[in-house]
């Protein structure tokens, strides 16, 4: 999860209430905690909140990290003696439905445009076709609104009852993305791809409103949030996850950095292994406009982390 700084930040799940005004509008457009868990993630009080970063998956420890390798395996294999494989060197290209919740509160506040909202979904294929860098891989998936949905409910537009309203509202099956989009201190929250057999009803993104392309988040309103978060939720760990260790996060081409970014410090190498820390990765937490790359490893586990669990 990317998280801001501006105000003081909150829990942003399971938090009590009852719901106000729930009035869902238009439906189809016309053009981090054991697993499955997530919902009960809280940050700490001490994460930086909003205008910054802060955790935003459940966390993941080394001995979790290394089980759900083995499980990934075990499931590549049994799919693929099923017939459903992605051939070496290949990617496991699909075009993903996405569904956007506007959570507004009673008086409108969250209420983005179809513009930005477009803009959002064109961000997303820009960046997973590696279109902001030379550097940058194609991940082979592509992005497609399939509904708008805008619901106006005061304890929702905040993100309380996270748990209960993303059962309520999500569409589509373990290939479809569900984007909320909500009034939290945070910038963003994912869950993992390995935890939707368990908690599917939750599945999705959870993105600040304004961190939308046009949004009022400085440095933070390009809609590079949700290509984060997304890549949570394809499978992906931070650039950060595990320190500064060999594993890190499970790709051999995002060096390993000690710590997350903040800004976008070029020339930063906070580890003595080889290699700068990957800055300019969506998998950071660097400014929207450092961000320009997913490497052409990470493509390779996204499209493993689907095969294994999104096909």
């Amino acid at each position: 999860m990317r998280s801001l700084i501006t105000r003081p930040r909150v829990a942003a799940a399971l938090l009590a209430g009852s719901a106000l005004m729930f009035s869902p509008l238009s439906g189809q457009a016309t053009a981090r905690l054991p697993v499955g868990s997530a919902d009960c993630f809280v940050p700490p009080a001490s994460a930086s909140a909003k205008g910054g970063h802060g955790p935003d998956t459940r966390e993941v420890s080394a001995a979790e990290q290394k089980a759900i390798e083995a499980r990934t395996a075990q499931l590549l294999k049994a799919k693929a003696a099923r017939g459903i494989a992605v051939p070496k060197g290949a990617l496991a290209a699909a075009t993903v439905p996405v569904y956007v919740h506007v959570m507004r509160d009673a008086a409108g506040n969250g209420d983005v445009t179809n513009k930005q909202i477009a803009d959002q979904i064109t961000v997303l294929n820009k960046t997973f076709a590696g279109g902001e860098s030379s550097a940058a891989a194609e991940t082979g998936f592509s992005f497609t609104l399939a509904g708008t949905f805008r619901y106006n409910n005061n304890q929702w537009h905040k993100d309380k009852q996270s748990s209960s309203y993303r059962k309520q509202t999500r569409k589509g099956g373990a290939n479809a993305l569900n984007i909320w989009l909500v009034d939290f201190a945070y910038l963003g929250i994912a869950t993992f791809p390995w935890d939707y057999d368990r908690s599917p009803g939750t599945d999705g993104i959870r993105v600040h409103f304004d961190s939308l392309p046009g949004g009022s988040i400085a440095n933070y309103n390009l809609g590079e949030t949700a290509t984060h978060e997304a890549g949570h939720w394809f499978g992906l760990y931070h650039t950060f996850q595990g320190g500064c260790t060999e594993t890190n996060d499970e790709v051999a081409d995002t060096p390993a950095q000690s710590s997350p970014t903040n800004g976008c410090p070029v020339g930063r190498d906070s580890c003595s292994l080889p290699g700068l820390d990957p800055i300019h990765n969506y998998m950071d937490y660097s400014y929207d406009s450092c961000y320009n790359q997913f490497t052409a490893d990470q493509s390779t586990r996204i499209s493993q982390m689907w095969t294994a669990y999104r096909a």
